[in-house]
């Protein structure tokens, strides 16, 4: 799915991936979601029994130890109406384009697969398909840069969406990201099995966004603001990354309190 002009008919009510990540490492990223999801008019459900998807193991090479993983996924979310938001291009681009190779051998799991795919939807992608990227109109003074994450681009289309959305959030002064669409050296179990190639990306990716003067890294993958934020760190700078959700919720929240104020 990629970028949309045209909006469907809107959802009123939504159910939560957080993701693996942002459920144990980044809560508030999931909180921050929530958040944008309300401001639309959306009820967000959240199922406690929900564990991964199965991309850590899927990656590594372990499909044995992915399959049940994965099953579970779906025996969870079939049971849910509606479309289901996650906040993380990986995830999604995991249920939508590799289960069918997970299960290839049980025709029946990859049909099943294939109907929750069809509902599962990243944030940014959920926003424009049914809302536009003009649908939040926030305010935050800060100067950001966007770094284009590529299971977003590449696994399920997602491009200039993020940055207009972006681009109407009054006071944000947006720098282009020379390369943006250039991998930060991620790549999950990549980044631990050959670290030295993963460090030389990611130093190129650190080069770009030091080179634009931006105080903020914006991304939409939990992983990749992991890796930049923890390569800044290491080289003293104090340049903050954070996922597209938190600048949105932000944004919204100074919005709201300036209204308040008048």
């Amino acid at each position: 799915m990629t970028d949309n002009t045209t909006n469907p008919p809107r959802p009123d009510r939504v159910t939560l991936f957080a993701s693996c990540m942002v459920d144990q490492i980044a809560p508030h990223i999931g909180e921050r979601t929530v958040d944008v999801l309300e401001y639309l008019g959306i009820a967000v459900d959240f199922l406690d029994g929900q564990t991964c998807c199965g991309q850590p193991a899927f990656n590594s090479g372990f499909r044995s130890e992915a399959y049940p993983v994965a099953a579970r996924f779906i025996e969870l979310f079939e049971q849910v109406e509606g479309p289901i938001v996650v906040p993380s291009g990986s995830c999604a681009g995991m249920v939508r384009n590799h289960y069918a190779e997970l299960f290839r051998e049980d025709p029946t799991m990859v049909e099943r697969a294939s109907i929750v795919g069809e509902r599962l939807f990243e944030l940014t992608e959920f926003i424009s398909r049914f809302f536009g990227n003009a649908a939040i109109t926030g305010r935050l003074e800060s100067s950001a840069t966007y770094h284009k994450c590529c299971h977003l681009l590449r696994e399920i289309g997602v491009n200039e969406a993020p940055v207009e959305m972006l681009s109407n959030i009054d006071g944000l002064n947006m720098t282009p990201l020379e390369r943006a669409d250039v991998c930060c050296g991620f790549g999950g179990a990549f980044s631990v099995k050959m670290p030295d190639i993963s460090s030389a990306v990611l130093d190129e990716k650190l080069d770009n966004i030091e080179a634009t003067g931006s105080s903020t890294v914006i991304a939409a993958d939990t992983g990749c603001i992991f890796q930049m934020q923890g390569g800044l760190r290491r080289r003293g700078s104090a340049v903050q990354v954070v996922h597209i959700a938190e600048i949105l919720a932000e944004s919204l929240i100074n919005t709201s309190e300036t209204s308040s104020l008048n």
